[in-house]
């Protein structure tokens, strides 16, 4: 509907767009394959961090339209929103904030996964590893959503020495890719 100078000139797009997305995009656009927008727009989930989840409720039911159906469940006891409160020093209500942000991305993810996957198809879901690492994230909200769905996660860790996963990378998820650390990245 737009062109793809207006989106880029207009979206607020990230620093690796040019090598990190939009050769995505364009591969998609060349092979007339769908292209999923899932993530909440960043002004809802700012206001979750500072307003808390409540001020969601306020929204219009079109602004609600692009997140998942509230009331979201929320488990601040799975290992990467506990470790996102204790880097930001405690469980003060600001800082609790801060992980029900990222828990709205990922429902909000979810629940667009869950809501475009047509049966006997593939969908395939790339986001950074937090959304997903330890099976949490996302796909913690998928199997709320869809429990039939079979999901398959892909992380990938940054080693000194590649010849042996260090203990902490183990089990991050079902495929692990481990670079070396000194490897040029593009952002």
């Amino acid at each position: 509907m737009i062109s793809q100078k207006y989106f880029e000139d207009e979206c607020r797009l990230w620093d690796n767009y040019i090598s990190s997305y939009k050769p995505l995009l364009e591969f998609a656009k060349e092979n007339e394959l769908q292209l999923i927008a899932t993530n909440i727009p960043r002004r809802y989930a700012n206001t979750v961090f500072k307003q808390g989840m409540d001020a969601l409720d306020k929204l219009s039911p079109e602004a609600k339209s692009y997140i998942a159906p509230l009331p979201i469940e929320i488990d601040l006891e799975l290992k990467g929103y506990k470790e996102m409160m204790d880097m930001m020093g405690g469980h003060t209500e600001e800082n609790v904030n801060f992980p029900k942000a990222q828990a709205i991305k990922d429902a909000t993810m979810a629940w667009f996964i869950s809501q475009n996957f047509t049966p006997g198809n593939f969908f395939i879901h790339y986001n950074g590893s937090f959304h997903s690492d330890n099976f949490e994230g996302i796909t913690w909200y998928l199997k709320k959503y869809r429990p039939e769905l079979k999901t398959i996660t892909i992380a990938t860790v940054l080693q000194s020495d590649i010849s042996k996963l260090d203990s902490e990378n183990l089990n991050l998820a079902d495929f692990i890719l481990c670079i070396p650390e000194n490897m040029c990245t593009t952002e």
